[in-house]
């Protein structure tokens, strides 16, 4: 288990612990619990957000489908001679 000492405003440590003590109650280990579901979030959002950012750059790039080189008739697509 890792140790992160971290630096916050008055105004953001009070209103996390409150909200803490509101939905999860004052025992030992609730707020070492939501602070890292808080963490765990965050970093999913972010990493999220990198992956729908690198899918949308190759959606603008697009994409070489291979088959321009070549004209095809809508006969030969749908040949029925069977």
């Amino acid at each position: 288990m890792g140790t992160i000492t971290v630096n916050v405003t008055d105004e953001t440590e009070t209103l996390f612990r409150e909200t803490v003590e509101e939905k999860l109650g004052t025992q030992k280990g609730v707020l070492g619990k939501a602070l890292e579901e808080a963490m765990k979030k965050w970093a999913e959002e972010k990493r999220q957000d990198e992956i729908s950012r690198r899918q949308l750059n190759l959606l603008k790039k697009g994409f070489h489908l291979g088959y321009a080189k070549q004209k095809i008739g809508r006969g030969e697509l749908h040949d029925r001679s069977n």
